[in-house]
């Protein structure tokens, strides 16, 4: 967290220098400022400045050290548990071929029977996804 910080508030001191330069080089070249660049330029080291903030408010309400920030720690010492994932199932893949048929009738046209048609798709791939552990080889 601590390198996070860092690299916020240097890219936040690159962001205001370039935005200091960009407007100096307008004004001497064409004798007046480009707004739209010299905005967009100031704004996004603004945002910056935004994230290094809450990142060092975030690093002082935690307490203490992240493991990430430990020289001596070590890959899995910053693991979490992430949960049960099974990387067999297919059920993710119909359920995203499902739901982009749904978006696709939804985006083109007065094509609304796509939508109606592949929301079954939809509703038995999360079915499929949530019970697929009761049934078959995997099952508990």
């Amino acid at each position: 967290m601590k390198s996070n910080i860092v690299i916020f508030w240097i890219l936040t001191a690159y962001m205001v220098i370039l935005a200091t330069v960009y407007t100096g080089w307008n004004v001497m070249l064409h004798g007046r400022p480009e707004w739209v660049g010299s905005v967009a330029i100031l704004l996004s080291g603004g945002l910056t400045g935004f994230i290094a903030f809450y990142l060092g408010l975030v690093q002082r309400k935690q307490g203490g050290v992240l493991v990430e920030d430990l020289e001596d720690a070590d890959i899995d010492d910053g693991d979490p548990e992430l949960g049960e994932f099974s990387p067999w199932s297919w059920w993710p893949l119909v359920l995203a071929f499902g739901s982009s048929l749904v978006v696709l009738g939804l985006c083109v046209g007065f094509d609304f029977w796509l939508s109606f048609l592949a929301l079954p798709v939809v509703l038995v791939s999360i079915v499929g996804w949530v019970y697929e552990y009761y049934r078959g080889h995997f099952a508990r």
